[in-house]
């Protein structure tokens, strides 16, 4: 049989499809080819074709993922911010294993919401702050923007903290604190030139970042050599035995330290980096698969980089006094003794005296190697955050700023407090803006949540890819939790203020907090009465014979004309 061979379209082995042709009858076999094949008008055979250029590919493709890894590293990083590693360190500290499994449950809820971040990107074309835009009336939208900022500054006041201390503990004390936050100025807007060399190169940049803080944590480590079966006990058995208001306290920290708010809004932005036809719903749902692949693997890395603090914190300080650290550092000649009181009161640690406390025991390597993995921290939470103000303020605003004017705007607010404190206190006061900030950043969770939990389960948005009642459910318990923790927390540091004016203060800002909140799961609530009545309308539509109306805006094509909530 006289076979023509036609052009070799496309060859991935990947793409295991099976073409049916039909085979001329005066055909002597039937024979399989590992190429296209085409026997001209009027014949007829069977034949394998290997082509993902006719059809998507729905087995795995290491190929496809590596052209879909980045914006998952680059939201992974604020995971492993400078607030983070603080959480991280005094929870090993102050614990020892016995939280890391509230670390773990939180990475898992991070990287659940994450996806959901993703996958309104990726089905809509929008992020989640042009949403809010679109969606809400002006003055919620305005207070939500707010909000979104104030955790943005927030979290910028940490990375700033973080480089500070960095510089100080890497030039021995020679760069005062207040000189490292001034550094800080400067340095962002130099990284802020790589992104001048392409999308590619930044994201690669940012892998660098990472790769140096899990090689300078992982060598914390393995030099302090934590007991493998507590790390384990302590991950996967959800218990906290002997623990009492201080770990409560501390595993209510983690939570919002892990989980940042910024971050959703910072994911659903970065995935539209990466084109995808959105009229064909078989490359949506391909899109998501890959993201969440990639979002899983960063998210990973970053929790394994988390345990490595807590478990040498854990392994090396936990009941640790005050006293025991004071002999151990005069005695290895540490000029940093006198942060440490000859008292027998639980050692308190933060991300300076964490440096300086491995530096005692571990040797001046140590110390050293620490402060490079915080310096990483911050500088790449710097530019995530950067990031992530833009699209909110692009999103919510419709205002385009350059990243200079963004940075200059942002970084300024930032520093202006951190300044003082680093200048008219001590070490000390600074690092425990840290404690403050983490609250304020759980504080702000649910306006990111609220929204992200809302769009994604409109039909009239994400078509088939709306969430389903696992999703909702568990969304609603999450926004649940939060809201607790966060009365939790204000009621926590309102009781240590001791001052009636700052009680009554606090509660009109609790009040307010819990109206506005209850004003977006109204409207929650109001979306879905929609989507209901929307559904109502398409069947009486069909059973009229009336023409469908199509929209244009997000999803996929051939979706309902997008609802708007104006409540």
């Amino acid at each position: 049989m006289f076979l023509e061979v036609a052009k070799l379209r496309c060859w991935r082995p990947c793409a295991y499809q099976l073409y049916f042709y039909r085979l001329n009858e005066a055909a002597s076999s039937n024979r399989m080819y590992g190429f296209p094949v085409d026997f001209g008008k009027g014949r007829s055979s069977y034949g394998f074709k290997f082509c993902s250029g006719c059809f998507s590919c729905t087995c795995f493709s290491f190929r496809k993922l590596w052209a879909f890894t980045g914006p998952g590293f680059l939201m992974s990083i604020a995971y492993l911010d400078p607030g983070n590693i603080e959480s991280d360190l005094q929870s090993g500290a102050k614990a020892g294993f016995k939280l890391l499994w509230v670390l773990l449950g939180a990475t898992i809820i991070g990287l659940l919401l994450q996806r959901l971040a993703a996958r309104l990107g990726v089905v809509t074309g929008m992020h989640l702050a042009e949403v809010c835009n679109r969606q809400y009336p002006t003055v919620p939208r305005i207070i939500l923007w707010l909000m979104v900022e104030l955790a943005i500054i927030g979290s910028d006041m940490q990375e700033v903290i973080g480089c500070a201390i960095a510089f100080n503990l890497l030039s021995v004390g020679r760069i005062p604190l207040w000189a490292g936050v001034l550094i800080t100025i400067f340095d962002t807007f130099v990284f802020l030139f790589l992104d001048k060399y392409g999308l590619r190169r930044l994201e690669a940049f940012f892998g660098f970042l990472i790769t140096i803080m899990a090689l300078t944590f992982g060598y914390e480590y393995v030099t302090v050599k934590p007991d493998q079966g507590q790390l384990l006990k302590g991950m996967f058995l959800p218990y906290c035995e002997g623990c009492g208001p201080v770990q409560l306290e501390q595993a209510v920290g983690i939570v919002g330290a892990v989980i940042m708010p910024h971050n959703i809004y910072l994911h659903s932005a970065l995935v539209k980096s990466r084109q995808v036809d959105r009229t064909k719903p078989r490359e949506v749902k391909e899109a998501n698969k890959y993201y969440f692949i990639e979002s899983t693997i960063a998210l990973f890395v970053s929790f394994l980089i988390n345990v490595f603090v807590v478990a040498v914190f854990a392994e090396g300080f936990y009941g640790r006094t005050n006293l025991d650290v004071h002999n151990v550092c005069n005695h290895s000649g540490s000029p940093h003794t006198h942060l440490f009181p000859q008292d027998n009161n639980t050692l308190q640690v933060d991300i300076y005296k964490g440096g300086v406390v491995l530096g005692c025991f571990f040797g001046p390597v140590a110390l050293y190697i620490w402060a490079v993995g915080i310096l990483a921290a911050g500088q790449s939470s710097t530019m995530t955050g950067t990031y992530s103000g833009q699209f909110v303020m692009e999103g919510f605003l419709n205002l385009r700023w350059s990243r200079f004017a963004r940075v200059l705007l942002t970084r300024s607010v930032a520093i202006v407090p951190t300044l003082l404190v680093a200048v008219f206190q001590d070490v000390q006061h600074l690092t425990g803006m840290n404690d403050f900030l983490n609250v304020l950043q759980s504080m702000q969770l649910p306006f990111a949540l609220i929204p992200i939990l809302t769009f994604t389960s409109l039909p009239s948005l994400m078509s088939e890819f709306t969430n389903g009642l696992f999703w909702k459910i568990g969304g609603g318990i999450v926004i649940l939790v939060v809201c607790a923790i966060n009365m939790y927390f204000v009621v926590v540091y309102v009781t240590g203020l001791n001052s009636v004016w700052l009680y009554v203060l606090a509660a009109l800002l609790s009040v307010a907090y819990l109206c506005f909140v209850g004003y977006l799961v109204s409207g929650d609530l109001a979306a879905h009465l929609v989507r209901i009545g929307h559904s109502v309308f398409i069947e009486d539509q069909r059973a009229l014979g009336l023409p469908s109306l199509q929209g244009r805006r997000g999803g996929v094509a051939g979706q309902p004309t997008t609802l708007f909530l104006m409540l």
